[in-house]
């Protein structure tokens, strides 16, 4: 808690930041929470609770409400093992009894969508559809843009989630000025929200896209050996920025070809965020 405090000084230094905080996705999930409660505790952040899909929904309640959690985030990797990663579903980590345990207590729940289509996957927008339609009590936001990182990963999904009236996204770790153009176009700029998915935006890196397949230029040997990384590539370049800068400068170049107000900026920058927290509080 005290290197992201750190981190947002060094990165931000005119700004107050104010993280919404959750665990990573280490399998030790009481571990994870036990920290995020720690630092909520000493530095008063917002948090959310880190579940795994065996979870009962009575369990989750009585910890979000004992630990002053503002929602719950569940991973895609905890799911039972017996389904191979390329067919995990939202329903497989995120159960339909902690949805309704969500909805019932108006919850935010912060999800990261599975399988390798992404956003265009037709499993995965329809059952972000079924949420929507279902529990619309709880607040939903699909992170990444729906890890729509190329123009390719978005497909068609925006024809239909333009439909939605409840869900948000935001984009974090994500730079792809079309997924951000996309999702304004449908949803406009009250339902994108910024986030800096510190630590790992502080990479030192730019993205390229091959074939739709997104790669991370990193420089080289700064992370050590990324040879068996299927989306790293590293580079002789000394000049390289951090991804929570290119995230931001994307975000500004999709701003000028779309003509935003600095209103709308101030929106997807802080408000929308502020407001969505504020709304569990």
């Amino acid at each position: 808690n005290e290197e992201l405090i750190e981190s947002y000084k060094i990165l931000f230094p005119e700004n107050k930041v104010t993280p919404l905080v959750f665990g990573s996705c280490s399998r030790h999930v009481p571990t994870c929470n036990a920290y995020v409660k720690s630092g909520a505790d000493k530095f008063g952040f917002p948090t959310l609770f880190r579940t795994s899909y065996e979870m009962t929904p009575d369990h989750i309640e009585e910890e979000v409400k004992k630990g002053g959690y503002l929602g719950i985030k569940p991973y895609l990797t905890y799911c039972p093992s017996y389904i191979p990663a390329s067919e995990i579903r939202i329903f497989d980590f995120l159960p339909k009894e902690h949805l309704e345990v969500a909805n019932k207590n108006g919850w935010i729940v912060m999800l990261h969508i599975p399988r390798s289509k992404r956003l265009r996957d037709e499993v995965n927008v329809a059952q972000i559809m079924e949420i929507e339609e279902k529990y619309p009590n709880l607040k939903l936001i699909v992170a990444h843009i729906g890890r729509a990182y190329a123009k390719e990963d978005i497909g068609d999904a925006f024809e239909v989630l333009k439909n939605t009236k409840n869900l948000v996204f935001d984009f974090t770790a994500n730079v792809c000025d079309d997924a951000i153009k996309a999702c304004i176009d449908a949803v406009g700029t009250k339902r994108l929200m910024f986030g800096s998915d510190l630590p790992i935006a502080f990479m030192r890196m730019y993205r390229i896209v091959e074939n739709g397949e997104y790669f991370n230029v990193v420089p080289r040997g700064i992370y050590g050996d990324v040879s068996n990384e299927p989306h790293m590539r590293e580079t002789d370049e000394t000049d390289v920025t951090l991804m929570i800068y290119e995230q931001i400068l994307a975000l500004k170049r999709c701003a000028a070809e779309m003509k935003l107000t600095d209103s709308q900026i101030e929106d997807i920058m802080f408000l929308n965020a502020k407001k969505l927290i504020e709304s569990v509080k």
